[in-house]
């Protein structure tokens, strides 16, 4: 696979799912060869939307598919294990869309059938792909602001979501937790790994999952993380990093950056840049790269998303769901 294309399935036809698909076509070495969804008019209409030369009406005809290399499922989360579960037992490779599963369990289900069968597998994290989150990490790592003290990130939107929104169905995973809440998660695990204690609180919809959620994470070292999420409010999407020597700021859209100020005690601040196309939405385009470069590296995980950093972020999202009192009817049926 070294110098060929990429050859990629698109599991699922909805947003998310036509958003990686425009950048996938965009990128000279990869090639989207077949759209799968549960009824045959949909993935019609979306492979002609996008030239895409297969479209099925199953799952399983594109799991089978041998001429897809690698499997990008776009569902709703509540269906990541099924979806993800069928690629893998087929033998495809996975990017999965976040959260990546409903809980923990499902995400180390996914995990072991993957490293068992030697299957590349990935968490569909793009804020860990994009270039200027990665030199922010780099730039934590090598002292820029010292030793990292606190981490806040929001997420909210403004809605309203009405009651038959999927945000709000408990039977997919509703909620702003598991939509929204896993990314200020992660980029707080990005920087500081697992906490030792979740500390939470919600407001929760007459239908059971959260409208809106607000965790303190702790660490051994000292460290704390303030986090929020929301379906009732839209909020800056922004993040700070505060160290012993300094700050790192993102005023807004931290989940996909083109900007942050670096502040460092006794000198100006100093502002990192890049591209607008490779912060905003067409940045999907970077997991994708990333994908690709592992497969033809022959690697089964990629260091940018690593599956035990994938599971750390479910479990954490567990101990949340489990102080605020949420939970999926899937889970205590």
């Amino acid at each position: 696979m070294a110098e060929e294309r990429v050859r990629w399935g698109v599991l699922a036809t909805g947003g998310i799912a036509a958003a990686f698909t425009a950048d996938l076509i965009d990128l000279p070495d990869a090639e989207v060869v077949a759209v799968a969804s549960r009824t045959a008019e949909s993935a019609k209409g979306f492979a002609e939307r996008f030239g895409i030369p297969r479209a099925y009406g199953d799952w399983e005809s594109l799991a089978a598919d041998e001429d897809v290399d690698v499997v990008y499922v776009a569902t709703p989360h509540s269906a990541h294990r099924a979806a993800a579960g069928l690629c893998l037992e087929a033998g495809r490779n996975v990017l999965c869309e976040k959260a990546f599963t409903l809980n923990a369990r499902e995400a180390g289900e996914l995990v072991g059938l993957a490293r068992e069968r030697g299957s590349f597998l990935m968490e569909a994290m793009w804020m860990y792909c994009n270039p200027l989150t990665r030199q922010l990490k780099e730039l934590v790592e090598d002292g820029a602001i010292g030793e990292v003290r606190t981490v806040q990130a929001d997420f909210g939107l403004s809605g309203p979501f009405p009651p038959t929104h999927r945000l709000r169905d408990p039977a997919q995973g509703g909620g702003a937790l598991l939509d929204l809440g896993v990314y200020p998660v992660s980029f707080a695990q990005l920087l500081l790994g697992e906490p030792a204690g979740v500390t939470a609180t919600a407001v929760l919809s007459e239908e059971g999952v959260d409208l809106q959620t607000g965790m303190l994470l702790s660490y051994g070292g000292g460290a704390l993380a303030s986090l929020h999420c929301s379906l009732v409010g839209g909020t800056p999407t922004g993040a700070s990093v505060t160290g012993s020597e300094g700050r790192i700021d993102i005023p807004h859209g931290f989940f996909h950056s083109d900007s942050f100020v670096l502040h460092r005690d006794g000198r100006d601040p100093q502002e990192y840049t890049t591209s607008p196309e490779d912060g905003t939405r067409a940045g999907l385009r970077h997991e994708a790269v990333e994908v690709m470069r592992c497969l033809r590296a022959g690697e089964t995980e990629s260091p940018l998303v690593p599956l035990d950093g994938t599971l750390a972020v479910m479990r954490t999202l567990d101990a949340v769901r489990a102080q605020v009192g949420v939970a999926y009817p899937q889970e205590t049926a």
